[in-house]
């Protein structure tokens, strides 16, 4: 069962007063770009939740973001009453010499002056992170989830796609037949166009006949078209998603469909091979979505 590298996961719970919500969202990439945005509270933490969703979500664009909003009052700054003060006392100084103390608000200015309000510093707790840790598993099975459901979409459509295929590739065997019947007659008929029917040397002509036939024949390029078809199945089936390995298939297939056309040499099959390659272009556009 493979699974698509577009994915999204959310998770939200309380803990400790504090609400906290976490969203994962994920597209195509060749390899793990991950970026993280958390709280300065976390930073901490940034590795391991990197290796974590490394591990899990394996690559793809990860963007991964942690937040958390305080429930109900909170009271993590102080007033330095000290400070707060001196301040005052050197400003009323100064507003009583130049006899200014009925026009200022020094209360006011005070209130803004640097350093007045200390804000208490937090510190993660061992026991919030545990569950905040659990929280992201949880966003990520999340992820993993609609990566899986994503993924049964895109099967059903890959599936049917080289399924396309091997009957185009069932087709070819109708004007194949003819195809070489019309190499035949025009050989023959050019050779005798040239040298005349009664001074053909017929030994030769058949040397000829079937060097050209092997030119023109196609049966090595089905039969490995077709290997590579059933081996994407059988891929895609598996019980991993490798979306690399079905990128390397559909590279061979590539190689024998166009073969396929170069050696043609009849517009029937070229009509064939077309339809072959609009499909095989929406196999690798489709492909470059799987993990």
């Amino acid at each position: 069962m493979i699974k698509s590298m577009t994915g999204f996961g959310k998770a939200t719970a309380e803990i400790n007063g504090k609400k906290f919500s976490i969203e994962i969202k994920t597209l195509n990439s060749k390899q793990a770009d991950i970026s993280v945005r958390i709280p300065s509270l976390f930073k901490e933490k940034e590795f391991g939740i990197r290796s974590l969703i490394n591990q899990e979500l394996e690559r793809g664009k990860i963007d991964f973001s942690l937040g958390y909003e305080t429930l109900g009052e909170t009271n993590n700054f102080s007033i330095n009453k000290d400070l707060f003060k001196k301040y005052y006392n050197e400003l009323s100084s100064v507003a009583s010499d130049l006899d200014q103390t009925n026009s200022t608000d020094l209360f006011s200015i005070v209130s803004r002056m640097p350093d007045v309000f200390k804000t208490d510093k937090q510190e993660l707790e061992e026991t919030e992170w545990q569950k905040v840790q659990e929280l992201v598993v949880e966003a990520i099975f999340a992820t993993n989830n609609f990566r899986a459901t994503e993924g049964e979409t895109l099967q059903h459509e890959l599936l049917q796609r080289v399924n396309n295929i091997l009957g185009l590739l069932k087709e070819v065997d109708i004007p194949e037949v003819k195809r070489i019947e019309v190499v035949k007659e025009r050989i023959s008929t050019h050779l005798a166009e040239a040298v005349g029917k009664e001074n053909i040397n017929k030994d030769r002509f058949e040397q000829e006949l079937i060097f050209y036939i092997e030119k023109f024949d196609i049966t090595e390029e089905k039969t490995r078209l077709t290997t590579h078809c059933n081996y994407f199945i059988e891929t895609i089936n598996n019980d991993n998603s490798e979306g690399r390995k079905l990128g390397f298939i559909t590279q061979e297939m590539g190689r024998e469909i166009n073969t396929l056309g170069s050696k043609a040499n009849n517009v029937d099959i070229q009509k064939l091979v077309v339809q072959m390659k609009d499909e095989l272009e929406k196999i690798k556009e489709q492909t470059l979505n799987v993990l």
